[in-house]
């Protein structure tokens, strides 16, 4: 089973609001770091340090996905 820690998870929403800042007056986050929001509250609520991969939604997983490959592309400079 492949878990994310707390420390990912708060890691990839800093990622995807450094690629896409919050807009407009209510300042509403990018559709990833939203999707990434949920859980990542629902950790801090229960105190949790890391949660199943298999826990999160569907959307919640390609936010997730999509954070690992870019991280990945940003990481290797291209």
């Amino acid at each position: 089973m492949l878990f994310i820690s707390i420390q990912d998870l708060e890691l990839a929403i800093n990622f995807w609001r450094n690629q896409s800042p919050s807009e407009g007056e209510a300042l509403q986050l990018c559709p990833q770091a939203s999707a990434l929001a949920k859980p990542y509250a629902l950790m801090i609520i229960q105190g949790a340090q890391r949660l199943p991969i298999e826990a999160l939604s569907d959307r919640e997983k390609l936010a997730w996905g999509e954070y690992l490959q870019n991280r990945d592309h940003h990481d290797s400079g291209q």
